[in-house]
């Protein structure tokens, strides 16, 4: 990182700081051209940089697109975790999914300030005590910070090492903006987005993990990514004007870990941008009516093998 600036006695902190690693550097306010900013791609100003608890207690105030998903998925379902009826659960896989995006976008130094790599050994054995052992789970509470096996952590280096090996990933990530917030007014909803990363010129890149390539558009279209990164698109857009590209860039959690790279077409965005802004408005009716419903409330044909 670079080396902080001083004004008198007072540190002064960057706006933002832009790539990684040795690409990684601080831009302060008198490092922008307020008359050219604009010319040179997207302005990151319009973005917030917040704690990811922060961002997670304004989710009662404002709609995500997860939260969106879930409204489109199931109206009552929505309702239920809204009204905190339904608890949140994290699973070792979305742990691993997390640390992987702290690695690749915003660093070693990040990642391993927020995570605790290791855990105890079995004496009997002289191996580590697995994820789910209550040796493990004890060992990781005294840690005071989210904890990664060490089978899980040499999976992240993994997925690391291949994103950094990828020519055209790298050329997404190489100049950007990781974890940076937007709001704004959309579709009737005070609505934010946490983005994995905004290149200024080449726009919103998302980072995902998955099991096989091979399969990796099916699963996005299963796991609505186009309808996720048409509202961050759609969030950047109310809050700037401007519509930017998307990509996604995929890596394997297995053998051989390859990374792919997608630019999500206009057209697809466009569609599900529709998609979005209907349940927006179904979303909209159903506060003001306080009817959830669960969407099977017909009766429907099963008429298929």
């Amino acid at each position: 990182m670079g080396t902080p600036r001083f004004h008198g006695d007072i540190r002064r902190l960057p706006l933002v700081s832009l790539g990684q690693g040795d690409y990684r550097r601080d831009i302060h306010p008198e490092d922008i051209d307020m008359n050219h900013a604009a010319n040179d791609g997207f302005d990151v100003r319009v973005l917030v940089r917040e704690p990811a608890e922060t961002y997670h207690a304004k989710a009662k105030d404002n709609l995500s697109s997860h939260a969106l998903s879930e409204f489109r998925r199931c109206p009552l379902l929505y309702r239920k975790k809204q009204l905190g009826l339904i608890p949140a659960k994290d699973s070792n896989a979305f742990l691993v999914g997390r640390a992987a995006h702290v690695l690749v976008l915003e660093g070693r130094e990040r990642y391993e300030s927020e995570f605790a790599v290791g855990g105890p050994i079995n004496p009997k054995t002289g191996l580590p005590f697995g994820s789910a052992t209550k040796a493990f789970i004890e060992w990781a509470t005294q840690r005071g910070r989210p904890t990664i096996a060490d089978g899980d952590a040499a999976i992240v280096e993994e997925m690391a090492a291949s994103v950094k090996a990828h020519a055209a990933a790298q050329a997404l990530l190489q100049e950007g903006v990781a974890e940076g917030v937007a709001r704004a007014c959309y579709g009737g909803h005070a609505c934010q987005a946490r983005l994995d990363w905004i290149n200024p010129r080449a726009g919103i890149v998302d980072l995902k993990t998955c099991d096989r390539l091979d399969s990796f558009e099916f699963d996005a279209r299963a796991f609505d990514y186009p309808h996720q990164l048409a509202f961050y698109r759609s969030v950047i857009e109310a809050a700037c004007g401007e519509e930017l590209s998307v990509h996604i860039v995929a890596v394997e959690k297995r053998e051989p870990f390859r990374t792919g790279v997608w630019r999500v077409a206009p057209a697809l965005l466009d569609a599900a941008r529709r998609a979005n802004e209907a349940a927006m408005e179904a979303l909209s009716h159903c506060r003001e009516t306080g009817e959830w419903p669960t969407g099977f409330e017909s009766v429907r044909t099963l008429d298929r093998m």
